[in-house]
């Protein structure tokens, strides 16, 4: 199974993927405010990069539950000089974590390679015009509602089933935009439109997903229904964030996008170890 973002191509299955955070946001759920500055934020990518992460995700825009949207302008002055920078002090693909298909547009102009799109529900198809003609690689994101109105009382009558068919229904919109299939992975939006059960019903079921012939990208990492769940607070979430990525590899998904990079490493590698031995 092929993706490609650009100038970047990978073939599945492979070792997964991490995908590092870097939020240049003033009210992000886990670290908003400490990368704000823009050399702060390179500064932190690049440490992630050290830490084995192969790929880097720039967001401007806080899409926690009840965030307040930003403007274009504000938002593209936070990401721009960040993605400047990166591309030219590392060679691992930069995605841009965006619902404007402006910014997405302005990012990849600025070096970034893929789009990480929580807003895939879209009716418009103006970002996946970007995304097609620029030939980055493409994050399709399930979520009910938006960030303000998501976790307002989520409703599915089976979450697994729905969210599939929201997949297989994407798809076929994004190949009518242009957009190729090996661009395209899926994410199920863990903690987006979804109750705590509704979260535990999908990690439960990721292999309907890794049979729907695309990547899977998956990101838990110190999300607020393991601390619903666990009742720990946010900076105690490490050890659930983790057994949430061994089992996401084990279930063969194949990205993860997550803070905590050093950690995640060592730890999926130590479960692919294992899991390989069992095939010898």
């Amino acid at each position: 199974m092929r993706w490609t973002a650009r100038q970047f191509e990978y073939t599945f299955p492979r070792p997964a993927m991490v995908m590092g955070i870097v939020n240049v946001t003033p009210d992000s759920f886990s670290d908003g405010g400490r990368f704000l500055e823009p050399g702060r934020a390179v500064e932190h990518a690049l440490a992630l990069v050290a830490e084995g992460a192969e790929l880097i995700d720039v967001g401007g825009e806080s899409t926690r539950p009840g965030a307040e949207p930003v403007g274009e302008h504000e938002e593209l002055d936070r990401v721009l000089p960040v993605i400047q920078q990166l591309v030219l002090q590392t060679n691992v693909p930069i995605s841009i974590d965006t619902l404007k298909p402006g910014v997405a547009r302005a990012a990849i102009e600025a070096g970034a390679s893929l789009v990480n799109d929580v807003g895939a529900s879209r009716q418009d198809d103006w970002m996946w015009r970007v995304v097609a003609a620029s030939g980055a690689g493409y994050v399709c994101m399930h979520m009910q509602g938006d960030p303000r109105t998501m976790q307002a009382k989520p409703v599915y009558r089976d979450v697994v089933e729905e969210t599939a068919g929201f997949f297989e229904e994407r798809l076929a919109a994004l190949g009518r935009s242009g957009v190729r299939a090996e661009q395209v992975l899926l994410d199920v939006g863990i903690g987006f439109g979804k109750t705590a059960e509704h979260n535990l019903q999908l990690l439960g079921a990721l292999r309907r997903f890794t049979k729907l012939s695309r990547p899977t990208l998956l990101g838990v990492s110190r999300k607020s229904f393991i601390g619903s769940l666990l009742g720990v607070a946010l900076p105690e979430r490490l050890p659930a964030s983790l057994a949430c990525a061994c089992w996401a590899v084990q279930q063969g998904v194949n990205i993860l996008r997550v803070h905590d990079v050093a950690a995640t490493v060592q730890a999926v590698r130590m479960t692919e170890a294992v899991f390989e031995r069992m095939r010898h």
